[in-house]
């Protein structure tokens, strides 16, 4: 909290929240890109119609979005942000999953709230901050200017995770529910759902104590609370109940 108070004070001085290569505070917007071909044709695999080459020719191969990523030294809120051209034709087919997930994570307190919708059912999320087994990897990229390192993890028993992160912005966060690493999380990659975040610009501004708030709307549950609602709903669609599953834990 110390650093925190005397951040905010060389803020209103002028004077920049990042000093020694580091970024303490600011907002990071995130380019999601859904694979859409390559989940139709997941689909059409496990026997839900051949309809697949229709909708195709109808849409665009990437469902491209928008989130942002506001944070200081302790707390960070992810949240749908400006809208991407040409998206028009994916909202009428409801603009797929997550796509409106707001997730506030407290680290001083280890604490997690998450307002997500599901198949037009509202759902609050209070949880602990979720723990993963990341494995460090040699890989290093630079994304939106700074230096990443790699690191894979698993969610769901077996979903691998692929994340790119850098220690130049040393918060333990990420894109939804993600985070854990020795730096904010700035590209990360679910194979298995064919969908990628990856940072596109970095603002260091200073937050407004506001753009922390998050609406507690719907059934409160836990994150396992949730996934086992989710499988039990949808374990009649076989193999799609655990895909569901694995986009409602993100």
């Amino acid at each position: 909290m110390k650093k925190l108070i005397i951040l905010l004070i060389l803020v209103a001085a002028g004077v920049p929240a990042t000093y020694a290569q580091h970024t303490y505070m600011g907002r990071i917007e995130y380019e999601r890109k859904v694979n859409m071909y390559a989940q139709m044709e997941e689909m059409e695999q496990m026997g839900n119609g051949s309809w697949a080459e229709k909708i195709k020719s109808q849409m665009p191969k990437f469902n491209i979005s928008y989130f942002d990523l506001i944070f200081d030294t302790v707390r960070s809120i992810y949240r749908p942000g400006r809208e991407a051209p040409g998206n028009s034709i994916f909202k009428m087919f409801g603009g797929g999953p997550a796509t409106d997930n707001t997730v506030f994570t407290n680290f001083h307190t280890d604490s997690v709230k998450a307002s997500k919708n599901v198949f037009d059912q509202k759902f609050f999320v209070e949880d602990s901050i979720r723990v993963l087994e990341w494995k460090e990897r040699e890989d290093i990229r630079t994304i939106a200017g700074y230096k990443c390192h790699k690191a894979v993890g698993i969610i769901c028993d077996s979903v691998y995770v692929v994340a790119f992160y850098t220690e130049d912005i040393p918060l333990a966060g990420g894109p939804e529910m993600f985070g854990g690493l020795p730096g904010m999380i700035m590209e990360l990659a679910i194979p298995r759902l064919h969908t990628t975040w990856v940072a596109s610009k970095v603002e260091v501004i200073p937050p407004k104590e506001d753009d922390f708030t998050i609406q507690e709307k719907g059934k409160k549950v836990t994150e396992k609370e949730l996934g086992d609602t989710v499988y039990d709903n949808f374990k009649k669609w076989g193999s799609m109940a655990a895909r569901n599953v694995w986009w409602v834990v993100l």
